[in-house]
């Protein structure tokens, strides 16, 4: 059988959106309550504790009401002032790019960027510190996904810390899928969502806020008020005795609800010991397929993202257009610089199963050899059922 270019695929394989949980997908058909109503009051706030709880928080996260986009952007407008320094960690398009918001609040921009096959070293964050004892917010992204690639989160909030500045951490699609938490990193403001490894769809913002970035934030005249990009307006929305600032996101809530009760249910960490065997498995078999991972080394290689290099003289959308006709697999591009340098293969919520590693190599390597590639596609597979059987 081959798929047109307008059937439905039969596995989405993507960076995120990615697929949601059945359960997901049947709470968002709950009945949509009124906000004002004290059972769905109760509700939201029980919803936010679920949240405390995964995310590990020594005090109150909150939701906002749109992807995390709003989330990250809301974040440079409400912490960020124009008497702030603000070193941001560039090691690709989303940690780039939330340096241009920055700019917007600040004109005080410093930037450590480094190949966006390569992690930030702490130690360069260290020496940065150094020189410019003036820093005082510093942002990274945890996983930047048009990468493939890991910063080492902890190591840098431990310093940024000790220089007694402020952590904007993006975790949007790290969160979930590894060990990795707000009070761990020292961030404080820490972006996270559950549209990438909770396996729910893209429409809200999960936070954590410090109590000490809570106090800036209310300090900065500046910060969005009555506005979309408020976070201050929903400091004490997660209590039942609280009216919402506006109407929140009701059917994504309850989406949210059931993607907190599965993955406190499984245990955080089997979640993420899936995510880790399905990206080594699909590394594996990369390799031995005769391709290469993006990321520079296996050390800063996501568990929630592979990104695989291009070959030279492919077309790579041309290469995911006949993955997705000839099997039905669909897969992510690059973003910005890495467009058309790589293709992603996203390993999140229900897709974080090392069966989707042996379709998606299939779809990639078939797709490769259709266009006239020469790729050891039995090879990859039993290369990644290597790894899959060594943990059974």
């Amino acid at each position: 059988m081959r798929y047109s270019d307008h059937a439905k695929p039969v596995i989405t394989l993507t960076a995120g959106p990615v697929n949601a949980y059945p359960e997901v997908l049947s709470a968002l058909g709950r009945t949509v309550l009124y906000d004002y109503d004290p059972a769905f009051q109760l509700f939201y706030e029980n919803v936010v504790l679920k949240a405390k709880k995964a995310l590990r928080l020594s005090n109150m996260p909150l939701i906002l009401h749109g992807e995390p986009v709003l989330g990250l952007e809301a974040a440079a407008a409400s912490l960020i002032t124009p008497d702030d320094v603000v070193l941001n960690l560039a090691s690709g398009v989303y940690g780039k790019g939330f340096g241009y918001w920055a700019k917007r609040y600040s004109p005080n921009l410093l930037e450590i960027e480094v190949p966006y096959n390569e992690a930030i070293d702490p130690q360069s964050v260290a020496d940065m510190l150094k020189k410019h004892p003036e820093i005082t917010v510093v942002s990274v992204c945890h996983h930047d996904t048009p990468s493939g690639t890991i910063n080492p989160i902890n190591e840098i909030g431990a310093l940024v810390s000790a220089h007694g500045g402020y952590l904007i951490v993006d975790a949007v699609s790290s969160f979930a899928g590894m060990d990795t938490h707000p009070d761990d990193c020292k961030a404080d403001i820490y972006v996270t969502g559950p549209g990438k490894c909770l396996g729910a769809p893209p429409a809200l913002t999960v936070m954590g806020v410090s109590d000490r970035a809570w106090a800036k934030m209310k300090a900065n005249p500046l910060a969005p008020r009555a506005s979309m990009l408020s976070i201050v307006d929903w400091e004490n929305a997660w209590s039942k005795d609280q009216p919402f600032p506006f109407t929140p996101s009701v059917a994504e809530v309850n989406g949210l609800d059931a993607a907190l009760d599965l993955y406190l249910d499984e245990g955080p960490e089997a979640v993420w010991a899936r995510h880790e065997l399905t990206a080594k498995a699909m590394r594996a078999g990369v390799e031995a397929m005769g391709l290469s991972v993006w990321a520079a080394t296996e050390a800063i290689a996501s568990p929630t993202t592979t990104s695989v290099r291009t070959p030279d003289g492919v077309d790579e959308k041309k290469l995911r257009q006949s993955a997705r006709e000839r099997y039905g697999v669909v897969l992510s591009s690059g973003r910005g610089e890495t467009m058309g340098k790589l293709t992603r293969i996203g390993h999140m919520g229900p897709t974080a199963q090392p069966i989707y590693a042996i379709a998606a190599l299939t779809a990639l390597g078939g797709a490769l050899n259709a266009g006239g590639g020469n790729y050891q596609v039995g090879k990859g597979i039993e290369a990644a059922l290597a790894v899959i059987d060594a943990d059974a």
